[in-house]
């Protein structure tokens, strides 16, 4: 093996094992994975420079280096060293690695001697290591928002009532800069978590990439600890936002240690300072919190240059993605049948939805204000939110083709459509609307007769309806058995007045045989 493959660590080990433990030439090389060989080409090396153990533990690896390998080319002067605080903080942004850091750091010296890789490596884990262990972890900018409750509550009390409630603390933090959120809700329920979460985005003014909790049941239905399942509201929620929620594992807080030190850093610096006030409601302690929030953000670190606020807008702010339009409204979902009149009950009110998803079922979300139903996961219908139990909400396009003609019809239209077939077909039209108790009533018979105009054209329609008029039978089947019978063309039987005028006219011949007017009386 050659000697340059063998680093100085190993070498100063090894010469500790031989001179001052005693060891055997292959008790060494069993210990520290080397040959009998290269431990004798050491031993040999450090004689030859004249090296006795004490003399080595004096030593660094680098003047070692220089006394047992020959050839190697001490450099004059010190090094100039990088600025660890931004090699660190540059170390938190995407696609920034170490090597192009060094890079960086070997072309701004120029000309002078300067760290090789593996030394800038290891000098600058040395420097990450006298820092908070909380920053050891590494968190891309925009990358992670941890999320979680502190355990203290503040006591808020009725005006009224005088009874006393505990508000519940949501604490939100940015992994790259540690900007951190506060708010107080009613407790810890589901709609208390999105609305924690609403909040932290819209305060922070974007949206990182992933959400980190820990395993709330009311988020996570199945805390599993390889492939945890979300539940559906919360999943909604992330949906609208355009990211998703990756809960830690169970019993494992170091995977969210950023909340764990967040929830300490609110509970020293924003409740202990709220221990003394009293509270009526909920908005009041929010807005209490707000000031002492952003004196939080902006405070100095204690081992770090700058504040919360100054790396929030340094790394994470230029990367987290754009809130949408309208925050998050929080939804229940049910699955719903659709009825076979192409509605679905929610809630005892009654929502259309397109007549070819007749009894499919579809899943309903419902907020405040809107009723939205998809099916398959796509969305199909959508309607203002009502309360009137048992009453009807229908969209027209969702009816098929002949309700919707029906529904297009009025009473006025049919009487205007009459009069344009004939005054006779007109007066028919008149009578079925206003003959019924409703002039819907009528409507059938109505379009009956529009469907006989189809089939026997305007004209004889309007002959058979004058029949029918005179015979005094202004109905549908009147004026059908009228044109199946061919009577329309026939000329009308006399009017009353008609027969008159014809009776005054007509002179009977006197015979024996008439009987006369009188006889009938």
């Amino acid at each position: 093996m050659p000697v340059r493959q063998v680093s100085m660590r190993k070498i100063k080990e090894c010469l500790r094992m031989k001179w001052s433990c005693g060891l055997s030439h292959a008790q060494i090389a069993k210990a520290l994975g080397l040959s009998k060989g290269v431990i004798s080409k050491y031993a040999q090396l450090a004689l030859a420079a004249g090296l006795d153990w004490d003399k080595v533990l004096s030593l660094d690896e680098t003047a070692l280096q220089h006394l047992l390998i020959p050839g190697t080319k001490r450099h004059r002067g010190a090094r100039p060293l990088p600025d660890w605080a931004i090699v660190h903080r540059e170390m938190h942004k995407k696609g920034i690695t170490l090597q192009l850091l060094w890079e960086e750091y070997v072309e701004a010296h120029n000309g002078v001697a300067t760290y090789r890789y593996t030394q800038f490596c290891s000098l600058y884990h040395d420097h990450a290591a006298t820092l908070k262990r909380s920053m050891r972890q590494i968190h891309r900018a925009g990358e992670k928002l941890f999320i979680d409750y502190a355990g203290p509550t503040v006591p808020i009390i009725d005006q009224l009532s005088g009874e006393i409630s505990q508000a519940h603390i949501f604490v939100a933090v940015l992994g790259a800069s540690n900007y951190t959120y506060a708010c107080a809700t009613a407790r810890e329920t589901q709609a208390d978590w999105l609305r924690g979460l609403t909040g932290a985005l819209h305060f922070i003014g974007g949206v990182p990439e992933m959400i980190v909790p820990d395993c709330p049941k009311a988020l996570v239905t199945d805390a599993d600890r390889y492939e945890p399942l979300i539940n559906r509201v919360a999943q909604d929620c992330a949906r609208h936002y355009g990211t998703v929620i990756l809960p830690a594992r169970p019993r494992h807080p170091q995977d969210k240690a950023l909340a764990e030190v967040g929830v300490q850093i609110v509970e020293r610096w924003i409740l202990a300072r709220l221990r003394r006030r009293t509270f009526f409601s909920l908005a009041e302690l929010n807005q209490a919190i707000r000031p002492l929030l952003d004196d939080l953000n902006r405070r100095p670190f204690q081992k770090k240059d700058g504040c919360r606020e100054e790396w929030f807008q340094l790394l994470d702010r230029p990367v987290l993605k754009v809130l949408p339009a309208h925050p998050y409204e929080i939804a229940t979902f049910k699955y719903c049948k659709v009825n076979i009149d192409y509605h679905v009950d929610i809630e005892g009110h009654y929502y259309s939805v397109p007549h070819s998803l007749v009894r499919q079922e579809l899943e309903a979300r419902i907020t405040c204000a809107t009723v939205e139903l998809l099916f398959r996961g796509s969305r199909v219908a959508c309607h203002a939110k009502s309360t009137k139990r048992g009453a009807h909400t229908t969209v027209s396009a969702h009816m098929p083709a002949a309700h919707r003609a029906h529904l297009e019809w009025s009473p006025q239209r049919l009487l205007d459509w009459g009069r344009d077939i004939g005054p006779n077909t007109h007066r028919i039209v008149d009578y079925q609307l206003t003959s019924k108790p409703h002039p819907e009533m009528g409507y059938r018979a109505c379009l009956g007769l529009l469907s006989l105009a189809r089939q026997y054209g305007r004209e004889r329609l309007e002959a058979a309806c004058a029949r029918a008029v005179s015979l005094g039978a202004p109905n549908r089947r009147s004026v059908v058995n009228i044109l199946k019978a061919g009577l329309d063309s026939k000329p009308l039987p006399a009017t009353p007045k008609e027969q008159q005028a014809a009776q005054t006219d007509w002179i009977s011949p006197l015979h024996g045989n008439v009987r006369g007017s009188s006889y009938y009386h």
